[in-house]
């Protein structure tokens, strides 16, 4: 390049900056101020979605893929500033876009040079060329720059034009803005930084791609220290802190973003995908505890089999931990699939709900006697899990069992549709397919619910029958419970879920749960609850296909141990409310002591049993032969007094006695009955002759 040449691109620089001064009033440059500042829109940020404490869980790049997040002064390392400051910007608070000094002093350096040597850029002037996206090294670039820096000045306050740099300076790649960096570099949030990965974070936007350390690292670390010795030299490190700085490693590579609750996160995005914050209730150290957690039982896990958890305070009703897979990115157990949301078979699950809703309608007490034999309900006939039958047990004995067809029949007299209005009341959404009326079946999992709905349903047990909106976005409105059982029947339950032998006064114990298994083995279920949390865990195949040997017990419980053991020290279940009656057996009123085919079972044991003559005999009275005897009627149990009636005519009335006798006629069948005081009678059919 001439002399001449270089003379002639300093000359035109200075005689830019003379036109800046030069037009600085004229009526044609205001008008191209005013219009660029009435153009400004603010740059579109990636969405976040943050934990109850407003920490980071997942963000989201803009449209075309990069990472920019929003950030502010207050979301950086304050000595971070004042280094960013003192190295690009150190009158950035006095002037209104455009550094004279530094602008003359850049215009004398180009002169000497013959080349632009540095644009004298204003952090402001630098926001302006990354808002619009202008070149560097070229006249025409620079004095747009000049002219939306001052349009930003004028539209815009420091803090705000301090913001966009924080949002826009380019990191190399697809990474900009200082939270999006550092996350990238240092696997954290730029709150708090040390001096070497402060440095790094000033001097990377002058040249992003030359200094990226994960591809230049020795460029990165001398470009790194040089900043460092500035800083020195200006005072705002001391000599042993910049050194030391000087000894940190540049990062070699690049970390993944954060993707703490990701399908949480996926699903509140895809549903309002213009907001730029979603806050959870989401407690982001307890999700990475579980999801580290649910990755290391997964590898335990014959594929494509998965598990799913959530965990929730019920009182509030906020959801602490949510893990729909153990992997997102596993595609052989389908880790992109919400399992918290699938719709699944509940097995044994809402049994609790059932014997919750009898207790509360006076139908049974823990300690009533129920019938676990085998039956028939208007053409249903279920069968208990393991094929066996118990017989006639407490009904607490009945559901720590699971026994099936105790709940049935608790169920029978609840009635189906009262079970599936409890559910909605807590908030679940219970898929009962084509059918509009529901049937018994639904007892034993014969319809369609999620595992947040189960953990609503359980979240309102655990909550003295109180069930709270459950949630996992953050919400300042008040929050109205609604009741899905009393609290005398909600403690009834957690006594007997909590393993206890009976109904007592004090605290049940530590954690009540409940597990299912769902028809062929498909679903594995637990849910327990201590004294403030409820967990919620599944297991099986994704597709929903039969997993041999998969069942809740087994497979579930100790995989809601193993999460309680990561939620922190077990709170115990609370002691019973006012008005639980703990008695058993003959301290029960009447009617409770025994239920459905038990009591009917008790009843037919006093009923009148006509002894003699027995039902299909033949007896011999000598009928015919001149002399005949008489015919003998004896019974056992009922009250007396008897009537009895042969074909349905009365042959002996008021009869105190259990023994009576008549003489037949003629030979021939003969129908002998007999009805007792409270009504109940016994027949025999008989053949005498």
């Amino acid at each position: 390049m001439s002399r001449l040449r270089r003379l002639t691109e300093g000359g035109l620089l200075v005689l830019m900056l003379g036109l800046v001064a030069g037009l600085w009033s004229a009526a044609a440059f205001e008008q191209a101020v005013a219009r660029r500042a009435a153009a400004f829109r603010a740059p579109v940020v990636g969405a976040e979605v943050v934990d109850r404490e407003g920490l980071l869980l997942r963000p989201f790049p803009i449209a075309d893929g990069r990472w920019r997040l929003a950030a502010d002064a207050g979301d950086v390392d304050p000595r971070y500033l004042r280094m960013l400051l003192a190295w690009e910007d150190k009158r950035f608070t006095d002037h209104g876009g455009i550094d004279a000094v530094a602008m003359l002093r850049a215009a004398w350096q180009s002169l000497r040079a013959g080349h632009i040597v540095s644009g004298g850029s204003t952090l402001t002037m630098q926001v302006a060329r990354m808002l619009e996206d202008l070149p560097t090294g070229s006249f025409a670039a620079k004095w747009e720059q000049m002219l939306t820096a001052l349009a930003l000045e004028r539209r815009l306050s420091k803090a705000e034009i301090l913001s966009l740099y924080l949002r826009l300076a380019p990191y190399g790649g697809n990474v900009e803005g200082i939270r999006a960096a550092s996350l990238t570099l240092f696997g954290k949030e730029p709150r708090r930084l040390t001096a070497g990965e402060a440095a790094l974070l000033v001097v990377l936007p002058q040249s992003p791609e030359r200094y990226r350390p994960d591809r230049h690292p020795a460029e990165a670390e001398r470009a790194r220290n040089r900043v460092l010795s500035r800083m020195a030299g200006l005072g705002i490190l001391d000599a042993r802190e910049a050194a030391r700085a000087k000894r940190e490693p540049v990062p070699g590579g690049r970390s993944e973003m954060p993707m703490l609750a990701a399908h949480a996160g996926e699903r509140l995005h895809a549903a309002s995908p213009t907001r730029h914050r979603i806050d959870l209730t989401i407690d982001s150290a307890l999700q990475a505890r579980l999801e580290a957690y649910a990755r290391k039982k997964a590898a335990t896990l014959a594929k494509p089999v998965s598990l799913a958890l959530v965990v929730a305070d019920y009182a509030s009703g906020d959801i602490l931990a949510e893990v729909g897979s153990p992997d997102i990115f596993d595609r052989e157990r389908q880790g992109f699939v919400d399992l918290t949301q699938a719709l699944r078979s509940p097995g044994s699950t809402l049994k609790p709900l059932i014997y919750g809703l009898a207790f509360e309608r006076g139908i049974a007490h823990p300690e009533s006697l129920v019938d676990d034999s085998p039956g028939d309900f208007a053409g249903y006939t279920p069968q208990n899990f393991d094929r066996t039958f118990e017989g006639v047990i407490t009904a607490r004995r009945a559901l720590q069992l699971s026994r099936n067809l105790p709940a049935v029949e608790l169920l029978s007299a609840v009635g189906p549709s009262r079970l599936v209005h409890r559910m909605r009341r807590a908030g679940a959404r219970p898929d009962l397919g084509d059918r509009s009326l529901p049937g018994l079946a639904i007892g034993l999992g014969g319809l369609g619910l999620t595992l947040e709905d189960l953990v609503r349903i359980y979240a309102g047990i655990a909550n003295s029958g109180l069930a709270m909106p459950l949630h996992i976005e953050k919400s300042d409105a008040p929050a109205r419970g609604m009741r899905i059982l009393s609290e005398q029947a909600a403690w009834y339950v957690t006594s007997i879920l909590s393993g206890a032998t009976t109904t007592t006064k004090g605290s049940p114990g530590e954690i009540a749960h409940k597990t299912g298994t769902s028809y062929g083995y498909r679903d594995a279920w637990t849910i327990g609850y201590d004294g403030r949390h409820v967990v919620g865990v599944w297991l099986g195949r994704p597709d929903g296909a039969p997993v041999a040997g998969l069942v809740g017990q087994d497979s579930a419980v100790p995989v809601m141990k193993d999460v309680f053991a990561r939620i922190g020290p077990v709170t115990r279940l609370p002691g019973p409310p006012p008005g639980i009656l703990a008695s058993a057996g003959a301290g029960l009123p009447p009617p409770l002591r025994r239920v459905g085919r038990a009591a009917e079972q008790s009843r037919a044991g006093l009923r009148p049993e006509i002894v003699y003559p027995p039902n299909a005999a033949a007896v011999e009275l000598g009928l015919g032969e001149g002399a005949p005897s008489d015919l003998y009627l004896k019974v056992r149990n009922g009250q007396p007094p008897f009537t009895w009636y042969v074909d349905g005519l009365p042959v002996d009335r008021g009869e105190l006695r259990r023994q009576s006798q008549w003489r037949p006629r003629e030979p021939g069948f003969l129908t002998i009955s007999v009805v007792d005081a409270a009504g109940s009678a016994a027949s025999s059919r008989v053949f005498v002759k």
